[in-house]
């Protein structure tokens, strides 16, 4: 085809990368995104990506999006993996069903987990690549639909040792969510003067004189631009007749210069080419031989004008460009006509027949709106939330009465809550208010976006738009009234803000009893005061619990409830049970969802804990949810301060703290600063420690946060010996010890106990440290613990009292080397060499510490003998990569075989808890 070489001149340097990346060495995976301006060769450059692959042996996968696709849940994904869905037959059956439930091949009885969609396309491109490398290219990418977005962004974190290569071409303005950060961008800027003039000096008809200047003032450096005014001008006596009406952008000058090609062809030509700009990617071969007069003979005036192009996959446009103009360039009438013959095309196809009848609608159609709300609900099932409100909204357009719109509307709210596009929800709501006074419909629309404000960092708003909702509906006695304070109590949490909690407290308390209403009731008290609520709740707690048995969404909630009241083990036991049954709602983080991490982390399973914080880093990061993705932050910070990684640790929360705004969202503040006070411990600098840990409370002695400050007691009370300062560390201790009064937590009781012997006078320091050990409930936080221990063993070594020193050392030593807490298991053999006892060096522990969090999960499986695709799934990793891992920390750990897995496990691991 004339053109093929366009972007190859002056591409020299992105063509010889681009050919790297798809070099003879695949040993591991590869994601580049490619972008650059509308003809500036980025789809030129892919297909030479593709053939060169081709030519090497591996096999390509490619998908390319298109404007009218955008709306279609998992077209992207479809387009992707068509050819090879023979070859999907052979994932696990749990994968392979929610694969085929999102791409509509198959019924699902709940929505597919996004998760294990995505796991299932990890899982199909790593066994395609068993055989030789692959390519996967997907080209405007800026027009897939989010759900197939949502699916490649998890795939490509994952990816790992796998000889995949990912391609990504998108256009320079475009936001392309799920891959805008983390990855490298190859930009093709516009050419310089030589490569241009070169351009144009490999044209047919090279241009010259005033026309060779007009042409390149105009092109600015954009390939298909030189290219096209070149060949307009070659057709046409004069520069000025060439279509091109200056100064306009070289889109719309391009758009121009295909209009006036296409207005010159038979009208035939120009019917099927509507055709074939009206129909979606997976109808236009429909589009191009289903019709009568779409005989062979139609389509050559339009491949002899440069417009479409004929492959193996059939007929396409050269340039998303030439498909805008051809489409845009017809009457409205003439678009209509092309949608309903497409509509009449695609009867067997409701979702694609349902919004080509919308796009040749133009007044209310109570058919086409009940169509699109079918195509809606289908959509919902499969997970394509985007998909699903974006039909939403556009059958309340055509809906004649004026209550449905109403109705739609609030619907695609709610369900566009799900993308996190906060922008969006907002639209929709306002679009509510303009249409209906009804205050059930106004209240559902406002929480939706209350709901979605309450992810991000504005959390002052949020509120006051959730207790409006909740004021609201509880004046109408309407049941929205406890899911409004349910989402207030989220952010009464991450704000910390007293004057919330007197707040919700004061409409709580106006509620009638209502049974239906007690999951919730218990979730507003609990996550708003814990402290409170505790010694009332506690006790209930594993009742309901049982209650809640096949139910996750239910069963999430309770077990934040159980972390909340410092109930670790149980909440552990109901976020593993919870996690087992979750089909996931959408590709966004639920409300306090790092609670499931730091249960992790309080439980000693730090490496599971580090993977909640990796996941929902990245899923916030790709909506732009600035305070979840800084909750994993200083999760994650925190797990690397107490393995030893300071410097990380402190990346880590001074990322967290970046992204929020301290006064508004109090809980990752302190969070955050705990994390530096911890990693400043494990410097030995008590100073900064001291001064991070004081962070956690006001001057006048009042938690900064209601929840999180309290944590941070005895290791402030343990820097403060350091530095002089129990004077102070001393107040503040029984000033808190007051505020929460009786009936307070056994973790905090034990970290008040361990606070009050370290601050205690030497002589009256063991009543205390006796206390903070007596209750065996305390296990339960191992690394608390083994603090406690160590400071008790500490004391006792300096009274003299060596035997009974050595025990409490040596138990603090195990729990600190089973857990890799690398400053505290040295001052513990510190300890124990001043007791008398040279601590040996297990081999095995320390190199077990020393795999990364991913590695430290994959041995504890495979211990337990799951296979490698087993542990893939547990894992949402492909069994080849589980099996890479395996290999390489082999030699680390000093074995040969999977056999000898569960001796090292058992043998440096014993009491950690469940790995996963």
């Amino acid at each position: 085809m004339r053109n093929s070489g366009l972007a190859v001149v002056g591409r020299e340097t992105e063509t010889a990368e681009i050919i790297r990346r798809v070099g003879a060495d695949r040993s591991h995976s590869d994601v580049l995104i490619v972008t650059g301006d509308p003809g500036a060769g980025k789809s030129t450059l892919l297909d030479l990506a593709a053939e060169r692959a081709r030519g090497a042996g591996g096999r390509v996968l490619r998908a390319v999006g298109s404007e009218s696709e955008a709306h279609l849940g998992f077209a992207g994904l479809h387009q992707m993996l068509r050819p090879v869905l023979g070859e999907a037959e052979g994932l696990p059956s749990r994968q392979r069903s929610a694969l085929r439930a999102v791409l509509g091949l198959e019924e699902y009885a709940e929505t597919p987990d996004a998760l294990l969609v995505g796991l299932a396309v990890l899982t199909l491109l790593s066994d395609l690549a068993e055989t030789s490398p692959l390519l996967v290219v997907v080209d405007d990418a800026q027009w897939i639909d989010r759900g197939s977005l949502d699916v490649l962004s998890f795939v490509a974190r994952r990816m790992d040792s796998e000889p995949v290569t990912l391609l990504v071409g998108v256009r320079t303005a475009d936001a392309l969510p799920g891959f805008d950060k983390g990855y490298e961008r190859l930009e093709l800027g516009p050419l310089d003067a030589e490569a241009a003039n070169r351009l144009l000096d490999r044209q047919p008809a090279p241009p010259t004189g005033r026309t060779r200047v007009r042409i390149l003032e105009e092109a600015a450096g954009n390939p298909l631009a030189l290219v096209e005014l070149a060949h307009a001008t070659a057709i046409r006596r004069h520069p000025e007749d060439s279509g091109v009406e200056g100064p306009l952008p070289v889109t719309d000058r391009l758009e121009r210069i295909f209009v006036g090609h296409a207005a010159d062809l038979p009208e035939p030509t120009r019917r099927i080419l509507l055709l074939l700009a009206a129909a979606d990617a997976a109808d236009a071969q429909a589009a191009a031989v289903g019709l009568p007069e779409t005989d062979d003979e139609a389509w050559v005036p339009a491949d002899r004008a440069g417009l479409v192009r004929q492959d193996g996959s059939g007929i396409s446009f050269r340039h998303p460009l030439v498909r805008s103009a051809v489409y845009h360039a017809a009457s409205f009438e003439e678009r209509r006509r092309a949608h309903l013959a497409l509509a009449e095309l695609l009867r067997e196809e409701p979702d694609r027949r349902a919004w080509h009848l919308a796009a040749a609608t133009v007044r209310p159609d109570q058919d086409v709106s009940a169509a699109l709300q079918q195509t809606a609900d289908r959509a919902r099932r499969r997970g394509g939330f985007a998909a699903a409100a974006a039909a939403q909204e556009r059958a309340a357009e055509l809906s004649p009465r004026r209550e449905d719109r109403a109705r739609l509307l609030t619907e695609a709210a709610a369900t566009a809550v799900f993308t996190g596009q906060l922008g969006w929800v907002e639209h929709l709501a306002a679009a509510v208010r303009e249409c209906t006074d009804d205050q059930a419909l106004l209240g559902k629309a406002a929480l939706a976006t209350g709901q979605l404000m309450s992810l991000g960092p504005h959390h002052t708003a949020a509120f006051a738009r959730l207790m409006r909702v909740a004021d609201e509906a509880a004046d109408a006695r309407s049941p929205l009234v406890l899911d409004a304070l349910a989402a207030a109590a989220v952010v009464r949490y991450y704000s910390g803000e007293e004057s919330q909690q007197r707040q919700i407290q004061s409409l709580l308390s106006r509620l009638p009893d209502d049974a239906a209403g007690a999951a919730l009731h218990v979730w507003v008290l609990a996550v708003s005061d814990p402290s409170s609520a505790g010694a009332s709740l506690a006790p209930v707690l594993p009742g309901l619990i049982a209650e809640a048995k096949g139910d996750a969404g239910r069963l999430t909630a309770l077990a934040i409830v159980a972390w909340l009241l410092d109930q670790t083990t149980l909440a552990a036991r109901t976020f593993d049970e919870a996690f087992d049954q979750w089909q996931a709602r959408g590709p966004l983080p639920d409300g306090l969802g790092c609670a499931a991490g730091w249960t992790l982390l309080e439980q000693g399973r730090w490496a599971g804990a580090r993977s909640v914080a990796a996941e929902i880093s990245a899923v916030a990061s790709a909506a732009g949810l600035d305070h979840a993705e800084a909750c994993a932050q200083a999760l994650d910070a925190t797990v690397l301060a107490l393995l030893g990684e300071s410097a990380d640790a402190r990346r880590r929360a001074a990322q967290a703290l970046t992204l929020v705004d301290p006064l508004e969202s109090r809980s990752v503040a302190v969070f955050a600063r705990r994390a530096l006070g911890l990693a400043a411990v494990a410097d030995g600098d008590y100073d900064t420690a001291y001064a991070q840990f004081r962070s956690a409370f006001t001057d006048d002695g009042d938690p900064v946060h209601y929840h999180v400050s309290y944590t941070v007691l005895a290791e402030l009370a343990a820097a403060a010996v350091r530095r002089g300062r129990q004077e102070d560390a001393a107040e503040l201790l029984e000033r808190s010890a007051r505020r929460l009064g009786t009936g307070i937590s056994a973790r905090l009781t034990a970290l008040l106990d361990r606070g009050r012997a370290l601050l205690a006078e030497p002589e009256h320091a063991e009543p205390y440290f006796q206390a903070a050990l007596a209750d065996d409930t305390g296990e339960q936080w191992p690394f608390e613990r083994a603090q406690t221990r160590l400071d008790y063993g500490e004391w006792l070594r300096r009274r003299r009292r060596i035997a009974e020193a050595r025990p409490l050392l040596s138990a603090a030593l195990e729990t600190f080397q089973r857990l890799g807490a690398r400053p505290w298991i040295e001052r513990a053999k510190a300890e124990l060499r001043a007791a008398g006892i040279e601590a040996a060096g297990s081999v095995v522990p320390s190199a077990f510490t020393e795999l990364s969090p991913q590695q430290q999960q994959i041995v504890q499986l495979a211990a337990r003998g799951l296979t490698n695709r087993e542990i893939g799934e547990k894992l949402f990793l492909s069994p080849r990569t589980v099996g890479s891992h395996l290999y390489r920390v082999f030699p680390k750990l000093g074995i040969t075989a999977r056999s000898q897995l569960r001796d090292v496990v058992e043998g440096t691991l014993s009491g950690a808890g469940a790995p996963i």
